[in-house]
């Protein structure tokens, strides 16, 4: 299991889900809605008074 790519600029890390329509491999998990699925939201706030 892995993924490889070659002249590529946009590069995914291994650990994150991905799976697609037939041969394709890049489709409901590697899109934009279905990577919000394994996101959670964070804000950092500093005083930088």
């Amino acid at each position: 299991f892995g993924m490889v790519a070659v002249n590529r600029t946009k590069v995914t890390g291994a650990p994150i889900p991905f799976g697609g329509m037939k041969q394709s491999g890049l489709g409901r998990e590697g899109s934009r809605l279905g990577m919000e699925e394994f996101t959670e939201i964070k804000y950092v706030c500093r005083d930088w008074a």
